[in-house]
């Protein structure tokens, strides 16, 4: 019984973030009705689903939800309590055109810009939600709007105050998990210079890094989102995520390179000098990742030097004595490739080492909350 504690507990403390996630969710639903019930708000519904969708996994996030949330709020209850004012109607074929003449342009709207299509949704309470509690649209509005407000300040300030998640931290995370991912793929695609490997290969290897390195991005702009608002502090995320997205690129241009095995004899010199670049290369990339999120001390980058030096001698060695003279011209392009991708990946290697020096001198610092954010933010 006690092992199957611990290992629940192991489970639930690896998955911390997304469990602070589900507290101040819950947190944020109580708050929100509970000041709801305390205001009279004439429908305590909306305050709570508010705060729910503006309380995200970071504060960055969630500053962008509410605002993002706000704007589409208002906008749809200006717009939809003023057609609804101004233009006269009785009866369901009149609150039909009614209806449409609200949806389109807002919907329109939306599909330009998605962070405002909570104005259609707000429209249309607006203008039905009268005729349900025979009150007038004006009066919906203004409760809309205020139930709204409520329930993202709400979800805001829980956002600050109950285990509170900045996006830096998660940074970390999502950076080391796609280094993994990216070191993972890199040492199948230098294996397939021996085997060979097709489309399908390919595209099992690289599965999921797309949209690891989109979370990536995503999460640095809500970093660099909560540094403007003077959330956060710590070293400027872009070289980093510059860095990750070029190892990326690395690892695709490896990939067309090793679609075809190389020659036999090739083989034969290159494969212990590869399979030392291979080993040196994907230790460095773990050992990063796994002290990046720790906030620990960099990585020797000294083995892919060596490993990637030993390897150049042998290439030279291997055009000295004519090997490539009699190769077809696509596999001579793709040694070749092969070589120059490998170059790239020594320069970005290098400068993710810059990178992660950086980020472990400002540990601390990224990790930093400003005393006063809460009234900063509100201001």
């Amino acid at each position: 019984m006690r092992t199957f504690a611990k290992r629940m507990f192991d489970q639930l403390w690896a998955r911390k973030t997304q469990l602070a996630l589900a507290v101040r969710i819950a947190s944020a639903g109580v708050a929100a009705y509970t000041i709801a019930l305390a205001l009279n708000l004439m429908l305590p519904l909306w305050a709570v689903l508010t705060s729910l969708i503006v309380t995200q996994m970071s504060v960055g996030r969630s500053l962008k939800a509410s605002r993002d949330y706000m704007l589409g709020t208002i906008g749809g209850a200006v717009y939809g309590g003023a057609i609804a004012v101004l233009i006269p109607h009785s009866g369901e074929g009149s609150l039909l055109a009614l209806l449409v003449l609200a949806i389109v342009p807002l919907a329109f709207i939306a599909a330009l810009n998605p962070s405002l299509n909570s104005a259609t949704v707000t429209a249309v309470i607006v203008l039905l939600l009268p005729t349900m509690h025979h009150s007038n649209p004006l009066d919906s509005a203004i409760d809309r709007v205020l139930e709204v407000t409520v329930g993202a300040l709400t979800g805001l300030l829980i956002s600050f105050l109950v285990l509170p998640s900045r996006a830096v931290s998660q940074i970390r995370v999502n950076a080391s998990n796609l280094l993994e991912l990216l070191s993972a793929a890199f040492a199948e695609l230098l294996a397939g210079l021996t085997r060979g490997l097709d489309n399908d290969a390919l595209h099992r290897i690289q599965d999921g890094i797309g949209t690891a390195v989109t979370n990536l991005h995503a999460t640095g702009l809500e970093a660099e989102r909560e540094r403007s608002m003077h959330l956060s502090s710590g070293p400027d995320t872009g070289p980093l995520l510059r860095t990750i997205q070029r190892l990326r690129h690395d690892v695709v241009m490896i990939g067309r390179a090793c679609v075809v095995p190389l020659p036999a004899d090739i083989q034969a010199r290159l494969a212990r000098p590869l399979a030392d670049v291979s080993k040196a290369i994907v230790t460095y990339m773990v050992a990063v990742a796994t002290a990046l999120r720790a906030g620990s001390g960099p990585a020797d980058m000294a083995p892919v030097d060596a490993a990637l030096h030993a390897y150049s001698e042998e290439v030279a060695a291997v055009r000295t004595d004519g090997l490539i003279r009699g190769l077809p011209v696509d596999a001579a392009e793709r040694f070749y490739a092969l070589g120059f991708s490998l170059d790239q990946m020594r320069q970005n290697l290098n400068d993710l080492k810059r990178c992660h020096g950086n980020w472990c001198t400002n540990a601390d610092a990224s990790e930093k909350i400003v005393a006063d954010t809460p009234e900063k933010s509100a201001a």
